[in-house]
């Protein structure tokens, strides 16, 4: 999925003049990268919020057409406001094709309800990560990656180790030697307390029986003293 960005160059720069651009509908930004000097760009609100709530918009090649030149971007950063989630500012980086990007990618989840931890152990899943820092040329940029749970138990985890990528994508974290944990099932929170509530309960009983046990011992024993000294 293509996604173009229309943008016009920006005058008008300082912290007034974006305000007064945000109340006019407008969003301003920035781009830079590639050996070039950076611009001021100012991209019409409306239009930008519709793309930037798609998950591609994230995590793939933008072409901004910026008063009539087109070139390919990705989104670097961005600031949302705290209160309405309104896109406050936007920044965009110019690539080269020729060398590797750093881009943060979703991962896609799948086979969930037909893992044999969840559908025949009755397990729930935990998301542990929920994308992922890759390297890779622009060419190899994938919009996301999927994760296979169709063989995962209960109990089980899958790490980034065990996910398959494309020829050409590095997982930042392994370069790094962090072999971390993606997603794993486990056992329903309500079924561990039950466990241990039953477990609990186990003990008490045992220590209730091995007391009641010493309280009929002991006049068992008082009863043979009285005897003996009877017989005395």
């Amino acid at each position: 999925m293509k996604i173009e960005i229309k943008a016009n160059e920006r005058v008008a720069k300082g912290t007034g003049a974006s305000r007064r651009l945000r109340h006019s509908g407008i969003t301003p930004g920035i781009l830079y990268g590639n050996n070039k000097d950076a611009k001021s760009i100012e991209i019409n609100a409306k239009d930008l919020s519709l793309k930037f709530r798609k998950e591609v918009f994230h995590s793939s090649i933008l072409t901004l057409d910026l008063d009539g030149q087109k070139e390919a971007v990705i989104l670097r950063d961005y600031q949302l406001d705290p209160v309405s989630s309104n896109l406050l500012h936007i920044d965009l980086q110019r690539i080269n094709e020729n060398q590797k990007l750093h881009v943060k990618v979703p991962f896609h989840f799948i086979n969930e309800e037909t893992a044999p931890g969840v559908k025949l152990e009755g397990g729930i899943i935990s998301h542990i990560m929920t994308e992922v820092d890759i390297a890779c040329l622009p060419k190899d940029l994938p919009q996301f990656i999927e994760v296979d749970l169709a063989e995962l138990g209960l109990g089980e985890s899958i790490h980034l180790s065990q996910i398959k990528i494309a020829e050409g994508i590095e997982l930042t974290p392994l370069t790094h030697g962090n072999d971390a944990v993606v997603t794993s099932i486990t056992k329903p929170r309500v079924v561990v307390e039950t466990e241990e509530v039953a477990a609990a309960a186990e003990g008490d009983e045992a220590e209730a029986t091995d007391d009641s046990a010493e309280s009929t011992d002991a006049p068992e024993a008082e009863k043979s003293d009285d005897s003996s000294d009877n017989a005395s």
